[in-house]
């Protein structure tokens, strides 16, 4: 285990993370730990979905540190905590939904695709009755824009998409579902055109508009 450990942590020393979905459950414990076990990491850009720099500052400080998971880095650090994180963390305003994640600041867009190392892609919605048409964008476009991303990365070396799943056995009443292999959908047919759901969405959405139908609807 300590060997394992000492991989760890030399694997991430002086490295330069991209984390979407920063406040997620996942994100928060990934981000703590690599803080906690390996303070000579060189750079952890967080990207939150905020309107700009100072918004997404107030989400990096509310919902990831100031989170009782980061107590242990509190009690570590003290009052100097707040420039270790600043000094090792930068919250990054944008969006997944969004070409080049949203990022509307050009120079901070350039010095990611200049430093960034790994990008790790934890932005998704984990609500099984979302409406289709937001599943669809944050959970398959967003990681397609995420992906895009990353291969700009001038000196990227991988990316690291994490997917939640839930399976409900039979003891709790519900039937497990028949696993699908990769590339298969739901009705048996071989291929998912992502471009043909995309279509089907965007023609219920302008059906529903011009309906003039409710925000429930």
């Amino acid at each position: 285990m300590a060997a394992e450990l000492g991989s760890i942590t030399e694997f991430l020393e002086n490295k330069t993370f991209l984390v979407t979905g920063a406040t997620g459950f996942l994100a928060k414990i990934f981000v703590e730990k690599i803080l906690r076990v390996q303070p000579n990491v060189k750079k952890l850009y967080l990207l939150l979905r905020a309107s700009d720099a100072k918004s997404a500052m107030q989400r990096l400080q509310q919902d990831v540190v100031e989170k009782e998971l980061f107590k242990v880095l509190r009690e570590k650090y003290g009052e100097n905590l707040n420039s270790f994180i600043s000094e090792k963390v930068r919250a990054v305003a944008g969006d997944i939904n969004c070409e080049d994640l949203g990022i509307k600041d050009s120079s901070l867009n350039g010095e990611l695709l200049k430093e960034v190392d790994y990008v790790v892609n934890s932005a998704a919605s984990t609500n099984f009755i979302e409406r289709y048409d937001v599943a669809l964008g944050i959970n398959t476009f967003g990681a397609l824009n995420v992906m895009n991303f990353a291969k700009k990365c001038h000196k990227v070396k991988m990316l690291v998409h994490v997917s939640t799943v839930y399976v409900c056995g039979e003891d709790r009443g519900l039937i497990l579902e028949k696993p699908l292999s990769l590339g298969k959908s739901k009705n048996g047919s071989n291929k998912v055109d992502i471009e043909v759901e995309k279509k089907l969405v965007q023609e219920k959405l302008d059906q529903l508009l011009s309906e003039k139908a409710s925000q429930k609807e």
